[in-house]
């Protein structure tokens, strides 16, 4: 059926209005679009602004009571602050971790207001915990990287920048502090610095001290590799490994170098701390009745011993055989043989070497977990101690609790940081990492093989032995001249009269106390930073301060006196000088060494 149209009787002509609102409908439309994707742009830039301008760059994510932690999102630092910001600790650079650019600022662990935690997916966690259990002057973070697959490593670095550091592992070329010193990155292990001279040896100890009151403890039981860049930082890596490496370490602040040192060091892991917690421990339960049962002791503070097979090694170009310390019958055996020795040959002192590296990753082995990086020279030096506190040794770790003597590295004979310049660095090393009984190297050096005919050398180097717990000689004195044998005989005589006295009273305050025997200038001044970078004084207490000539041909030197409350003594000609005074030019012939008594004012 067709379909008509109803005509208009209005006189009205007729209008269409679709087209029209169809036309509008589409304008508004359009508008509508550009003002959201204006609205959208300018929210994108806001967020932008917001995340790269507004957004502060540094956030605190842990507070204790005078310090706390920064994350600073532009450097990728944690950064130890007081909370007044007036004083910077320390900044580490964590800028090599994955996906940092990332800011993380959410912790997973905000019901536990002295933790922080945050995790990447698939990639690592992280953990840091304020502990608790020091002195209401010390504070300390622990901190803590865990991968979560085998292809992540971490580094973490620590600036140099207006600190000066101390502490780690002797090195060929002695530095006090360690800031000018540039060692390329490698496990943090003790080595045989003749074999290997670029490397970590004799004395290590898995922390580092800052001059800002700073100290950094390495977790004893998981292998990390270390590299120090000259005056830029030192840093802490793990390696690539089919086990999941975690990073570990822990960082504590104080008032100042000496205080976070002395505080430390009271808190120190050793065998007798040990020994001391498990007696309180067990007295605590007897308290309570609760005496009763075991206590388990965890792999740290233990040693499994094991039976394995006697590993083939080189040692001074020959092939012999590691004594197989994780035997009893071969443990047993060598020491009934000293012990032979020692009747036999009436032997008063008996020399252990061969300690250093470990001869499993030498040959690319993988070693037992009982000795794996630096356990081998940790149990040799309990077996030294069962011989007697005579015993010396040439390497020393986690040790400095036991009583024996720890040889020095041989070095050259020479002016040089690998001669005489790197003694007094030597002793500062050994002592602020608690090894006091020392045996320097022969006097004049003993990295040649030929004698020392330098006279001027090996006085001067017999003026700082005489300082020392043992002067040692490998070149007669006789050798240089009569002159050279009657200071010699006159030195002898002042280490035996006046210096042996003065150790043992100090040693007593060592065992007592946890002070080192041999200190550094800023133990005295520690806020003042002239005393951070003189590595070329000592001090024996705080009552003598030391002062050889390290510098051919000079019989003048510079010489600070720390303590602007005390005055100093020359012993050598009875003058008096204010503490806080640097004494410039000062004369020092070639048969005296400047020694200064301090007085009170």
């Amino acid at each position: 059926m067709p379909h008509t149209r109803t005509r208009n009787p209005s006189p009205i002509p007729e209008v269409t209005w679709d087209s029209g609102l169809k036309e509008m409908n589409e304008t508004w439309k359009g508008a509508v679009a550009c003002l959201g994707v204006a609205i959208f742009f300018v929210m994108t830039i806001g967020i932008i602004y917001w995340q790269v301008v507004d957004q502060p760059s540094k956030n605190w994510i842990l507070k204790g009571s005078f310090s706390g932690l920064i994350w600073d999102r532009r450097t990728h630092s944690l950064i130890i602050q007081t909370l007044t910001e007036d004083k910077t600790f320390v900044e580490i650079d964590v800028g090599n971790f994955p996906a940092l650019e990332v800011s993380f600022v959410k912790n997973l662990c905000w019901l536990n207001k002295t933790e922080f935690c945050y995790t990447w997916d698939s990639i690592a966690d992280l953990k840091i915990s304020l502990e608790s259990e020091y002195s209401p002057g010390t504070e300390c973070y622990s901190i803590q990287w865990i991968p979560l697959h085998c292809q992540v490593d971490f580094k973490d670095c620590f600036s140099m920048d207006n600190i000066s550091w101390y502490g780690g592992a002797g090195v060929r070329t002695q530095n006090w502090p360690i800031n000018n010193v540039n060692i390329a990155l490698q496990p943090f292990v003790v080595s045989n610095l003749r074999n290997n001279p670029t490397g970590f040896g004799s004395v290590l100890e898995r922390y580092f001290l800052g001059s800002s009151g700073v100290a950094l403890f390495i977790a004893q039981d998981i292998p990390v590799h270390i590299s120090i860049d000259s005056r830029k930082h030192f840093c802490l890596q793990t390696h690539l490994s089919t086990e999941l490496v975690p990073l570990q370490y822990m960082v504590c602040v104080g008032n100042n170098i000496k205080t976070v040192h002395q505080e430390l060091l009271a808190n120190a892991d050793s065998g007798a701390k040990v020994e001391r917690e498990l007696r309180t421990f067990f007295n605590r339960l007897k308290r309570h009745k609760l005496e009763e049962g075991v206590i388990s002791i965890n792999e740290h503070s233990t040693t499994i011993l094991s039976d394995m097979a006697p590993l083939l090694t080189k040692w001074k170009g020959k092939f012999s055989v590691k004594l197989n310390i994780t035997n009893h019958a071969a443990v047993n055996w060598f020491l009934d043989k000293v012990s032979s020795l020692q009747a036999k040959l009436g032997m008063e002192y008996i020399t252990l070497e061969g300690g250093e590296g470990n001869p499993f990753t030498e040959q690319a082995l993988e070693p037992p977990k009982t000795l794996a990086g630096d356990e081998y020279i940790s149990l040799f030096a309990e077996i030294a101690a069962k011989i007697g506190n005579s015993s010396i040794i040439t390497a020393g770790t986690r040790s400095n609790h036991l009583p024996l003597f720890v040889r020095m590295s041989p070095l050259q004979s020479d002016w040089s940081y690998s001669g005489i310049k790197g003694i007094i660095p030597s002793i500062l090393h050994y002592s602020l990492l608690g090894y006091n009984f020392f045996i320097p190297d022969a006097v004049g050096g003993s990295l040649s093989s030929e004698f020392v005919t330098d006279e001027e050398l090996f006085i001067r180097w017999l003026q700082i032995a005489t300082f020392l717990p043992v002067i040692s000689f490998r070149t007669p004195p006789w050798v240089c001249g009569d002159r050279v044998l009657n200071l010699t005989r006159s030195y002898i005589l002042k280490h035996q009269d006046s210096v042996v006295p003065l150790i043992i009273q100090y040693a007593e305050e060592w065992v007592s106390q946890g002070r080192p025997v041999f200190r550094p200038v800023w133990w005295i001044s520690p806020d003042d930073p002239v005393t951070y970078t003189i590595d070329d004084e000592f001090l024996i207490g705080d009552e003598v301060l030391v002062a050889p000539v390290t510098e051919r041909g000079k019989v003048q030197r510079d010489i600070y006196l720390p303590g602007s409350e005390y005055q100093w003594m020359d012993t050598n000609n009875g003058k008096v000088f204010d503490g806080g005074t640097l004494l410039e030019n000062y004369s020092v012939p070639l048969e005296e060494v400047a020694v200064f008594q301090r007085r009170s004012s």
